[in-house]
């Protein structure tokens, strides 16, 4: 991840508007078959790891606000919170798995396009309205979560996390060649 405090902000809206328009191809291109097709190195089906793939922006709401309450304390609170975190990692591996069997469900193709659409235009004015010094606000992160936090992250870095991990997942799906 990009530990410094700079942030290429147009570099970080172009990622956005490529995922998003992936994200709709991959949906709408998709067949109920396709959808209903378990997935690549994970136990989900197709949809329930496009929700996965959204749930990672809709994070980014409470983790900007996590690292605006936690980077402003001492970092000794943050790594106590971290580690708090980290000896929750089984029961939030459950919740991590569920949420998506009953997302996808809950919110089926059509709902999870438009959601990931506000999701975005939300990110796009967070950015926008983000100053510059803020970027450089850090705090501990529960490292056991996640393959793409690391022990210290920035706002910087939470930028570009959603995106890492939704191009991580998209390796995983299992749609027709046509729809990738």
């Amino acid at each position: 991840m990009d530990t410094s405090s700079s942030l290429d902000r147009q570099a970080v809206h172009e990622e956005l508007e490529r995922v998003r328009a992936t994200f709709h191809r991959l949906l709408d291109g998709a067949s109920e078959a396709d959808l209903r097709r378990p997935t690549k190195g994970t136990r989900w089906t197709n949809e329930q790891l496009l929700f996965h793939m959204l749930f990672g922006y809709i994070l980014m709401r409470p983790l900007l606000l996590l690292i605006r309450i936690f980077g402003r304390f001492p970092r000794g609170v943050g790594r106590v919170f971290a580690r708090l975190l980290d000896a929750g990692t089984k029961p939030f591996d459950v919740v991590n798995y569920l949420g998506p069997v009953g997302g996808a469900r809950i919110l089926g193709r059509r709902r999870m396009g438009t959601v990931f659409d506000r999701v975005i235009a939300f990110l796009h004015q967070r950015l926008d309205a983000e100053r510059q010094a803020d970027f450089a606000l850090a705090m501990p992160y529960p490292t056991r979560w996640d393959p793409f936090f690391r022990d210290v992250m920035t706002v910087a870095d939470l930028c570009r996390y959603p995106t890492r991990h939704f191009d991580f997942h998209r390796a995983q799906l299992t749609l027709t060649a046509k729809d990738r």
